[in-house]
């Protein structure tokens, strides 16, 4: 019996180092993907986050014509490095909605007066809850969705420009 009572926490020890070396082994990734990808968006209604402009509502992607929607913030830095990504999209043809994080229009305009404005349309999303409803982990995040509304893709961070032609395509398959 004492024999007994000396293995135990030696075999609990053996079991936890075994688990932590393994753990050890796996790839490390930051990223948090969306289990809303191949699901709709959300009902949501947003107020333009343009100092004048119309709302922004899920029934926006569900017109036919499928879009980028880019959760961003004005105080986030990878945002100001994704900007002229962004322009290049837009150049590109790619319509891009907006959705501004913890923002006011007036923070808006001079962001986009600095670094350029893509979007059709912009909201401002003050507690979160569309960011977090799509699953979005953090700013910036990029989600194509089909012209019916489903997200299709999520790109986690910046878009950087190796990323463009990627999303591009991503759009395209999303008109299929």
């Amino acid at each position: 019996m004492r024999r007994l009572a000396f293995f135990i926490p030696l075999a609990l020890f053996a079991l936890f180092a075994g688990l932590a070396a393994y753990q050890l082994t796996q790839p490390k990734t930051d990223d948090v993907p969306s289990r809303m990808v191949g699901r709709p968006l959300p009902a949501f209604e947003l107020p333009s986050g343009r100092v004048e402009g119309p709302a922004v509502t899920q029934a926006d992607f569900t017109d036919g014509t499928p879009k980028l929607l880019n959760i961003w913030a004005t105080w986030c830095l990878p945002c100001i490095a994704e900007a002229p990504q962004l322009e290049a999209l837009k150049e590109a043809g790619a319509p891009i909605i907006g959705i501004a994080i913890r923002d006011t229009p007036e923070d808006i305009a001079a962001f986009l007066s600095i670094h350029g404005d893509p979007y059709t349309r912009i909201a401002i999303d003050e507690r979160s809850t569309v960011q977090l409803g799509i699953g979005s982990s953090g700013v910036p995040e990029t989600f194509v969705v089909d012209g019916d509304g489903i997200i299709r893709h999520q790109h986690i961070g910046d878009i950087r420009e190796g990323d463009v032609a990627e999303l591009l395509e991503r759009l395209r398959e999303a008109g299929e």
